[in-house]
């Protein structure tokens, strides 16, 4: 397996939206609160919740734009939102997205399921080709099998 197919997949449009968002209401709210009108900072109260919703809106957006999943020759590590998990890639059964996803989905030996957010449909063509990749490794180097 050539080492260009171990590239970790990222979200590209993800990552865009992370970025304007960040900008726009952290910036916007951070520039309220700390310079804004007299009547919205009224109170230290006021001043605080601007810089405590900037925070949480940073954290957040610090999430989305790290989620990603990194292949290996041993298996695969997706870090989702919240959850980071690691496979070996025996447990994954297929590889799947559907019309209706908006990213890949695993199905697992153990019955379950895992969405891959890494790999959108919002990312059109890009995001077919790393479904594509994705299938492909699993078929090369687990004990997948094609659904369809």
């Amino acid at each position: 397996m050539a080492s260009a197919d171990f590239r970790v997949f990222r979200p590209l449009w993800a990552l865009v939206v992370a970025w304007v968002v960040a900008v726009l209401a952290v910036g916007g709210s951070l520039f309220v609160g700390l310079t804004g009108d007299a009547a919205l900072t009224s109170t230290p109260a006021n001043v605080w919740s601007f810089v405590v919703f900037a925070v949480l809106v940073a954290l957040l957006l610090w999430r989305l734009g790290g989620v990603h999943a990194r292949p290996s020759a041993s298996g695969l590590v997706v870090r989702n939102l919240f959850v980071t998990r690691r496979l070996a890639w025996p447990q994954i059964l297929a590889v799947r997205m559907t019309v209706d996803d908006p990213w890949v989905v695993l199905d697992l030996a153990d019955g379950t399921t895992l969405p891959v957010m890494a790999i959108q449909r919002a990312d059109g063509e890009r995001g077919m080709r790393e479904a594509r990749r994705l299938l492909g490794l699993v078929r090369s180097l687990g004990e997948a099998h094609d659904p369809s």
